[in-house]
């Protein structure tokens, strides 16, 4: 019976990472539309963005109810509770990196619904591979358990990071050049800063990963070492 049981409890939790895969696999097609969409002026794939942003959050609460009810049935401890927590915060990134690439689906479908302009046109190339790197490392380090992701993801963080500083800087440069590039100069701002929001949640996403693995807070570890 307690075979059973262990084997009932093994098949739940499971369970919890095979919907937060699904989860993940859904807001990495969103980011994909949003990419592909805003270069391709496609603003029908673009919308399609705005769909799917509905089914994610379906998976949230759904998920989201499942680890309720295994944590109020099971009370699991040690490793298992970890996991459960780890999931927890992992369903919230994934909710927040779909909100992001809806509004990088919004932005987008405001630049081109504006009409033609000789406002900026931004190559976006270099921050989407790395954020869809980052995002797609972090959920399979979750489905393995790996906590060696965390490292490599916080150096592609700082590429990101990098590439908004300078994206910043040349929409600047755009608006003193020419004022009537400042509304579409705020749609590409806010459309980056989306991008760089998702490797801010993909990065988080690692961390909770060593913490279902080790057991340690690791974004503590960091604050305490700056001190």
């Amino acid at each position: 019976m307690t075979n059973h049981i262990t084997q009932q409890f093994d098949a739940e939790l499971e369970a919890v990472r095979t919907k937060i895969l699904k989860m993940g696999g859904q807001v990495e097609e969103m980011i994909k539309f949003a990419l592909v969409g805003f270069s391709s002026a496609n603003t029908a794939q673009l919308k399609e963005v705005l769909e799917m942003e509905h089914r994610v959050n379906g998976f949230e609460l759904e998920t989201d109810d499942l680890i309720n009810h295994i944590i109020a049935k099971r009370q699991p401890a040690a490793s298992d509770l970890r996991f459960l927590v780890a999931s927890m915060k992992m369903i919230r990134d994934l909710e927040r990196i779909g909100d992001e690439a809806e509004k990088m689906a919004r932005m987008a479908i405001r630049f081109y619904e504006a009409g033609p302009s000789s406002g900026p046109r931004m190559d976006f190339t270099v921050m989407s591979t790395h954020i869809t790197s980052m995002l797609h490392r972090a959920l399979d380090a979750y489905a393995r358990e790996d906590e060696n992701a965390l490292d490599s993801i916080i150096h592609e963080d700082k590429i990101v990071d990098d590439q908004f500083r300078n994206c910043i800087r040349l929409l600047i440069s755009y608006v003193l050049e020419d004022a009537r590039t400042i509304s579409r100069s705020i749609d590409m701002l806010f459309y980056a800063k989306a991008m760089e929001r998702i490797g801010d949640h993909a990065k988080n996403m690692a961390e909770h990963v060593v913490f279902m693995v080790r057991g340690s807070d690791v974004r503590h570890a960091k604050t305490e070492a700056s001190n």
